[in-house]
């Protein structure tokens, strides 16, 4: 008798993330001139009214209830700019420029060096080596419910020509930055983040190991794989074992953006949301569940593998 493997090998090794803070390992290329991305909070889920406007669904015209996550998105302040240059096929750090008027409340937390003897005419004087710019942005948590004051650094791509991403770059830098800067209603992004820790467990859980029969000659144990391998070779990678669950850096594709609304008091609940208390800043509605635990922060990018048909949805009401 043998059965079907056990759980995915699409996620090997399955260990903990270096940080909450996920780096973003690729970037789409779209002809705007905007940021690419943008860091916001998960708060958490709501259930949503929606009409459905897809002219070939078979519930066209009609009123559906989603289930819909709640992001808080502050505004991000871009701190600085790092220009990469291209050496042997691969991009290399050029420089890195840093803003001089960086608030107390942000500067006071930041544990990265912002000394620079660099500003914006040097981008003048090497433009013909950048090959890529980038912001350096910092998140503001102190301006949410949360209880934390040490910001998220984030470095986020520019999209469209190199000129206009520099000419993009010297207009925010030093300032603030909100999500409706960057992103549209009724758009796709991509949710990056780590998903909820679960600590050390066994291989039922882990990987859905079937629970062996519990008969009177059973006696090695029912919540284990039935063999670990041959004498030789004396590791065998992929057989499920015991070990770290949750807490990965995981991607989401394609998630459609309901709402991105600049009135709180429009989807805070009498209590406030459980396990995060009230939003107080631009909020974003996701159609659908995303990974990690409330007050995480996730990233949102640009789709880079967007799909060709996009649900049409009109939302109607917010159920709190």
């Amino acid at each position: 008798m043998s059965s079907p493997r056990r759980g995915s090998m699409g996620f090997y090794p399955r260990v903990r993330a270096r940080s909450i803070r996920v780096r973003v390992k690729s970037w789409p290329s779209i002809k705007e001139a905007v940021l690419l991305g943008f860091p916001a909070y998960k708060v958490g889920m709501l259930s949503s009214i929606l009409l459905d406007a897809y002219e070939k669904s078979h519930l066209f015209g009609k009123e559906v209830i989603k289930a819909c996550t709640v992001l808080e998105a502050p505004p991000v302040y871009v701190l600085g700019l790092k220009l990469y240059k291209k050496e042997m096929g691969a991009l290399k750090s050029l420089t890195t420029i840093f803003s001089k008027d960086i608030p107390k409340k942000i500067k006071d937390h930041l544990d990265i060096t912002t000394k620079s003897n660099k500003d914006l005419s040097f981008i003048d004087e090497v433009k013909d080596h950048i090959a890529e710019i980038r912001t350096i942005v910092a998140t503001q948590p102190f301006l949410t419910a949360i209880g934390k004051k040490k910001p998220e650094i984030f470095e986020i791509k520019i999209g469209g020509e190199l000129n206009s991403a520099i000419e993009y770059a010297k207009r925010i830098f030093g300032k603030e930055v909100s999500v409706k800067e960057v992103f549209k209603e009724l758009s796709l992004v991509d949710v990056i983040g780590v998903t909820k820790g679960k600590g050390f467990q066994g291989v039922v859980k882990r990987f859905h190991v079937k629970v062996l029969p519990k008969w009177h000659k059973h006696r090695k144990g029912s919540r284990k794989v039935g063999s670990i391998g041959p004498i030789e070779p004396s590791l065998m990678r992929f057989v499920p074992r015991p070990g770290q669950m949750g807490f990965h850096r995981r991607t989401e594709y394609n998630k459609l953006i309901l709402q991105i609304g600049e009135d709180p008091n429009s989807i805070n609940p009498k209590g406030g949301f459980k396990h995060y208390g009230l939003v107080k800043n631009n909020y974003i509605l996701l159609l659908g569940s995303i990974i990690g635990p409330p007050k995480r922060v996730v990233f949102l990018r640009y789709p880079i593998r967007p799909q060709k048909r996009i649900w049409k949805y009109q939302l109607v009401k917010i159920v709190t």
